[in-house]
């Protein structure tokens, strides 16, 4: 592909077969098997206080009609998918960009991956080609999201993939009896570009 776009056919056709692919991750629509495992990573109750605002038991398929919602991909200014990998593929985990629209076509960012798949660089590597997708297909010029402050992890990964601390949302969320900082972080198109997209 040349800067000015396609030269053939064939470089659209290799662009398309390696948009959602990263180094470690695919993306792909999600599938009705795909459900259970998310369902059950949701609302796993030790996970609940790095990515929901409360921590509350839930009976088992109360997030399928989420999953399913954020992945109809029927939305200009949203989508979601399903990771798995690419070596002996399985799922794992899920992510999506939603309510983008004009005229400032920001998306906000939102990921899951199961318990027993972070560490591994899965979750960096979806965000890295879920951003390639948004900036090169989406047309958007900025995507963002929000993270509890005590979410180091996630935040350091954040990071990685080229997001910027933007500001925080003081004392936002309520956990464990007290009041903590939701940071707002985000990066633009062409901080993307900058920095080589991969």
């Amino acid at each position: 592909m040349t800067a000015a776009g396609f030269s053939s056919s064939e470089d659209a056709r290799d662009y398309g077969r390696g948009l959602l692919v990263g180094r470690a991750v695919r993306l792909r629509p999600l599938a009705e098997d795909d459900l259970p495992h998310l369902d059950r990573w949701w609302r796993e109750t030790e996970w609940q206080p790095l990515q929901q605002p409360t921590v509350r038991p839930r009976p088992v398929g109360t997030a399928a009609d989420l999953f399913r919602a954020w992945s109809a991909n029927t939305d200009p200014g949203a989508v979601g998918l399903s990771v798995e990998t690419l070596e002996d593929p399985h799922l794992v985990g899920h992510v999506t960009v939603y309510g983008a629209s004009l005229p400032q076509r920001t998306g906000t960012l939102g990921i899951i991956l199961g318990p027993e798949h972070t560490g591994h660089g899965y979750g960096p590597d979806a965000v890295r080609v879920l951003l390639r997708h948004a900036f090169q297909e989406m047309n958007l010029h900025r995507v963002e999201l929000s993270v509890w402050a005590f979410n180091t992890d996630a935040r350091r990964a954040y990071e990685r993939c080229g997001f910027v601390v933007e500001g925080r949302r003081r004392e936002a969320v309520f956990h464990a009896g007290r009041y903590h900082d939701d940071v707002v972080m985000g990066i633009l198109a062409s901080e993307w570009s900058a920095t080589g997209p991969s």
